[in-house]
């Protein structure tokens, strides 16, 4: 193997894919090359990066495009240089052998595996998914109820049964007396579920936790900080979802 030969064997060391004989002999000439510790050190630590990221299945039409262009692509001539001098060549044939190795690399990552989450392509859960509050209110079946709090605001209850859930939104809701908070509940009869605890916030938007499907009304009561089993004083709002417009 020439001198200028054995630079060209960065990328395969880093990656582990020489056999024990080119490893020996490229370990010997990296304990004397400054340049080939610093490009496996690089490369190294790009491979680690790439082992992090998690892989999407990019557009068909991004393979189509990236194959049709590959094929267009004209190899570079080769390159002679005028210096005499042993290593004045490899800055450029390193540069040139990298080439079908890059293209290798990104026909791995668009066409074998994927492409990383980063990409524009990549589809976005804000964009593309409801959140559940939002597949709540726009649910074809949705139904609502307000009550008017007076001085301590005004919420609406919003349930859904294709969706067996509800949703609460609040205006100008004043926060809950000191160590106290609002409980929701899922009300049937005499029976009282709870639905989880409300932010102290005037505006709001909550999906009550569990089964609302089957619910005659929601509640909500005055509960010392952190909730009740049962409800420990009457409820200041009741939402009666047999009337639900």
């Amino acid at each position: 193997m020439s001198e200028m030969d054995i630079h060209k064997l960065t990328g395969a060391y880093a990656m582990d894919a020489l056999d024990e004989l080119e490893r020996a002999r490229f370990e010997q000439h990296l304990a004397t090359c400054e340049d080939c510790r610093a490009e496996v050190a690089e490369l190294r630590e790009t491979a680690a990066l790439l082992s992090e990221t998690v892989a999407v299945t990019p557009p068909a039409a991004l393979r189509d495009s990236v194959l049709a262009g590959i094929s267009q692509i004209r190899p570079l001539a080769p390159e002679v240089t005028a210096s005499p001098s042993r290593h004045a060549d490899r800055p450029a044939a390193r540069g040139r052998g990298w080439v079908p190795f890059l293209v290798a690399a990104a026909l791995a990552l668009i066409v074998g595996v994927g492409a990383l989450v980063t990409q524009p392509w990549a589809p976005s859960d804000e964009v593309e998914r409801l959140t559940a509050a939002e597949q709540v209110l726009q649910a074809p079946d949705a139904q609502a109820v307000s009550v008017d709090l007076g001085e301590a605001g005004n919420a609406t209850v919003t349930r859904s049964k294709s969706q067996d859930r509800a949703v609460i939104t609040t205006e100008d809701m004043v926060s809950a007396p000191s160590g106290k908070d609002y409980e929701l509940w899922f009300i049937d009869g005499d029976q009282f579920v709870s639905a989880g605890l409300m932010p102290d916030e005037p505006d709001q938007t909550v999906v009550l936790d569990g089964s609302a499907g089957a619910a005659a009304a929601v509640g909500i009561t005055v509960e010392p900080d952190g909730g009740s089993t049962q409800p420990t004083s009457d409820p200041i709002a009741v939402f009666d979802l047999t009337q639900a417009a």
